[in-house]
Order: structure tokens, then sequence, then C-alpha cells
């Protein structure tokens, strides 16, 4: 791993684990006020919604200045965003740092994963380099609630105290400030040379070409596939009268088999292509989903949820590698953008689809639909092989940026 490399991925992890703690303690502050859980959600919802709407030009926008001014913009939004808070932790304010958090990661995520995927030489080093770059999220989903939890639980302990979560708050106001400590040191890379005389352009010349809406359409089956069984485990194991502290052990195996595989992934993507990875784990996720609902007892479900951890955990960085070689250069911010926005409508949407399905036809049915739809779908994974000329063009565009550095 290059120390540039290592660089971008501190730098993801610290202002991911502000999102993460932010998503843990702003809902729970809004429940201690006495807000409903329709208020919660819809809180909730918020962290996604403005990452939806500022991927596309936050996209165009890394296209045309590269890495440092987008995440110079970014930290300064996460950081104040959260700020506000600390000091008025109130819901409408709650609200403003849940858009500006959620809006600001999204931004400087495009922009990372941009600026590595230039970075490598070759579509082998491409999927190492995003194998190793996912590893950020997984390390800042455990720091970002810990943290905040443990700031919650000792600096406030009295009831009705919010001074936990106002230093919860700040700390989540701090990590933004070492992402830009280790970004800044990395250098900026020339813009691609097709940009000065590019047409102008629309995202729907990119969903023209049949191989990037076969990958967005993968990506989204398998981004609900995340969305389910983050959202039905709770629904499953509230029918079974499971405890709280059991269904978030059965969640947090799938987190740690996530982050486990991810450490294995760099060494295994070199001797296996991106396509059969993604149609491998979509496979498997059809099978697990199959019997999922199915399983009696915590164990089991746990075993499940392993499984799926390990087999979802690798697709990312593999849906991220083919997404550079089947894009011009010139326009990756702009794919990356796209890929995002997608994902986080899902994230928006898919959950209220999956809660009134659910409340009509019982939790076992979804788990079945969504399966049979990620199983099918591994068909179009399979022919997810970027052509000898994209590959060419991703290693021309390389050997212009490294030529025209200083």
């Amino acid at each position: 791993m290059s120390p540039d490399l290592a660089r971008l991925i501190a730098g993801q992890m610290f202002l991911h684990a502000c999102m993460a703690g932010a998503r843990m303690a702003i809902p729970l502050l809004a429940l201690k006020q006495g807000f409903s859980p329709v208020a919660v959600g819809a809180l909730l919802a918020l962290f996604a919604l403005s990452p939806m709407f500022l991927a596309l030009p936050a996209g165009r926008y890394s296209d045309r200045r590269g890495l440092q001014k987008l995440t110079r913009m970014s930290v300064v939004l996460a950081a104040s965003g959260i700020f506000l808070s600390a000091i008025w932790p109130i819901f409408p304010v709650m609200c403003l740092s849940a858009l500006a958090v959620g809006g600001a990661t999204g931004m400087v995520l495009i922009a990372l994963q941009r600026h590595v995927g230039r970075m490598a030489k070759d579509p082998a080093e491409l999927k190492v380099a995003f194998s190793w770059l996912s590893l950020g999220p997984a390390v800042s989903n455990f720091l970002g609630p810990v943290a905040a939890g443990l700031l919650i639980d000792f600096a406030g302990p009295s009831a009705g105290d919010v001074s936990g979560f106002r230093w919860a708050f700040l700390l989540m106001a701090v990590f933004p400030l070492f992402t830009w400590f280790w970004v800044r040191q990395v250098p900026e890379l020339p813009l691609s040379p097709e940009l000065p005389n590019a047409q102008p352009r629309r995202a729907l010349d990119l969903l023209a070409e049949p191989m990037m809406r076969r990958l967005l359409s993968v990506n989204w089956l398998l981004s609900s596939c995340w969305d389910v069984h983050t959202f039905l485990v709770p629904v499953l194991g509230h029918e079974r009268g499971y405890s709280a502290s059991v269904v978030g052990s059965i969640l947090g195996a799938f987190a740690l088999a996530s982050a486990f595989i991810r450490i294995c992934l760099p060494f295994i993507s070199r001797h296996v292509k991106e396509h059969q990875i993604i149609t491998f784990a979509m496979a498997s996720t059809g099978v697990i989903f199959a019997f999922y609902p199915l399983m009696p007892t915590p164990w089991a479900m746990g075993a499940c949820s392993v499984m799926l951890g390990l087999v979802l955990g690798t697709v990312q960085p593999m849906i991220m590698s083919t997404l550079h070689q089947i894009t011009p250069p010139h326009r990756q911010g702009e794919a990356l953008g796209l890929r995002l926005m997608s994902i986080n409508a899902s994230s928006v949407f898919m959950p209220m689809v999956f809660g009134a399905v659910g409340a009509i036809a019982g939790v076992a049915p979804v788990f079945w639909v969504v399966g049979a739809a990620v199983g099918a779908g591994s068909r179009a994974a399979w022919f997810l092989r970027p052509s000898h000329a994209n590959a060419h063009a991703h290693a021309h565009a390389h050997a212009h940026a490294h030529a025209s550095k200083p």
C-alpha cells in the first residue's frame, strides 16, 4: 500500500466516523426529547437525502477541480454542521446537521474514489486499491458510534441532561479536521486531457452505455440487500421477542464479517476477476435470503448474518474497479456521483417499501422476493466484463497523469 493511499484511507475513515457517530447520537437525542419514531425515521432519512441531490454536481466538480477543493468544502460543511447541534441541540438544528454531514460525507467519498481510481496503473491495481479503501468505512462504522456512545454515557449520565450529547457532537465535529490533516498531504493529479475539449454532457449520456446501466442495476440490487438486512433483522427479532442486545449482536456479526473479508480482499482479488466475485456474491445472497427468515434461533440467524457479511463485503470494491474501467477518464467523478445518487435514493425510499410490504405480507416474503431478484440479477453481473479497449483507455489516462506531474 502506498503512503498516499494510506492517507486517503485515514481521511475517509475520520469523516465517515463523523457521520456514523452522528447517525447514532442524533436519533437517540431526538427520542430522548420525546419525538416520535416517525419523526426520528425522517431525521435518519436526511443523512441519505442530501447526498442523493449533491452526488452528481459533486462528481462533475471533482472532474473539473480534482481532490483538494471538494475535500476542503466538505470538511468545513461537516464540521460546522455537526457543531451547530453541539451549541443548539434542538430538532430543527439536528435536521440541518444530518443534511450537512450526509452531504459532506458523500462528496468526499466521490472525490477520494475518483482520485484512487486515477492513481491505479491497471485493472489489477484498481481491485487492490479499492479493496484497501473499503476498509475505511468498516473501521469508522465501529469507531464513530462507540466513541459517541461512550461520551453520551459518561459525560452526561443524569436524566434529562444533554451535556453528554453535546460532547459527542463536539468530538464528531473534530473528526473532519483529521480528514483534512491526512488528505491535504496527498498531491493533486492532473486533470484528464479530454476535459478541455469535452462537449456539454448530461448524466443520461452515461446511462446510454449498456455496461453502465448493467452496473448500476447490479449495484442497486446489492444495495437493497444491505438495506433489507439492516431494516428487517430488528423487525424479525422483535417479532420473536429477542432482546436489543441479541439483535445488535446479529447485526454486529454482519459488520465484523464484512470488515474481515475486506482485509482479505486485496489478496483474493489478485486471483479472481471482478465479475466473478460479484456474480458469486449475488447468487450466494439469493440463497442466504431464502433461508434467513426460516432460521429458528438467534445463533442460526447470526450464522446467516456472518455468511451474508462475507459475501456482500466483497462487492463494493469490485463495483468501483469495474466502474473506473468502463467510464471515460474525464467523467469518472460524474459516474461515481450517479452511482452514489442511486444508492442514496434506495436508502431513502426502499425501507419505506420494505416496511409497507412487511406489514401486509410479513417479513419472510420480503426476504424471499429480494433474494429472488438479486439471484436472478447474477446473470447480469456475469457480463460485467470491461473490454480491452476500456482497460487500455484507463492505462493511457494513468500514464498521461503521471507523465504530467511536475
